[in-house]
């Protein structure tokens, strides 16, 4: 039985159709406490983002859920949780992408942890989304790949991009997530996305290594409809930035 999509999937898909892409601000709570995160929370939704994401590839301080309800008062997006482990459970938010990291061969993160998380994401009531996740190569070891203990797939390789893609749609995914990751030289292809948008039937959403809004745009016009941004928004709080990027994304 094919389970349904739950209603923040469905808000995402519906601003999809109406947008033809949204802007997703990733939010760390392990590198910024929560105030910090709020303000920059309010930010990005004055600047255009659609969705908050809030995580990251560790789990060091236990402030997920203090952070997310302290966004949740200010800021009237959309937050999904981008966990790095089953710890990052928090009924706070609004949905968690159930992320299966099928560009690697590490068992912890294809299945090990959502055995762990599932009966805790049961328990809170958080809308999974479940979504296939890949690493792509960015020019740097990234935190993400070290701790996955896994390769990235080459950027020189769109097939390989596209088989993974493809596999992550057959097994029921609703989104397939290409991840430079955090502190990239450089963000995902545009060639790998315009390959894989032209293979597979689910939405792209690329990440890492955005920094201009010029990279943006040519993701969207590869064919990506979630565009996300972390570390330059975190770093440089540059709310000029932000508007821009959003701006970008939604082709205004």
């Amino acid at each position: 039985m094919t389970v349904p999509p739950g209603p923040v999937l469905r808000s995402i898909t519906g601003a999809i159709e109406k947008k033809g892409a949204l802007y997703l601000v990733l939010l760390d709570p392990d590198r910024l406490g929560p105030d910090e995160n709020v303000r920059l929370a309010m930010l990005a939704a004055e600047a255009g983002a659609d969705v908050l994401l809030v995580g990251g590839s560790l789990s060091l301080t236990r402030r997920s859920s203090e952070t997310i309800a302290a966004i949740k008062r200010e800021v009237d997006l959309p937050v999904v949780i981008f966990p790095g482990n089953a710890g990052f459970v928090a009924p706070e938010a609004d949905a968690i992408l159930f992320l299966s990291l099928v560009s690697g061969r590490n068992p912890q993160f294809l299945i090990g942890e959502h055995v762990i998380g599932a009966p805790l994401l049961k328990q809170s009531g958080l809308e999974p989304i479940p979504t296939a996740y890949m690493l792509v190569e960015g020019g740097r070891t990234t935190s993400v790949e070290f701790m996955s203990a896994t390769r990235p797939l080459p950027r020189n390789k769109p097939d390989i991009a596209m088989a993974h893609a493809l596999a992550g749609q057959y097994l029921g995914m609703k989104i397939a997530f290409f991840d430079a990751g955090s502190g990239a030289d450089q963000p995902v292809p545009a060639e790998i996305v315009s390959a894989v948008t032209g293979y597979i039937d689910i939405p792209v959403m690329v990440g890492g290594g955005i920094r201009t809004a010029e990279q943006a745009e040519n993701l969207v016009a590869a064919g990506a409809s979630l565009v996300v941004t972390g570390e330059i928004i975190e770093r440089t709080g540059d709310a000029g930035l932000a508007r821009a990027i959003a701006a970008a994304v939604h082709g205004s």
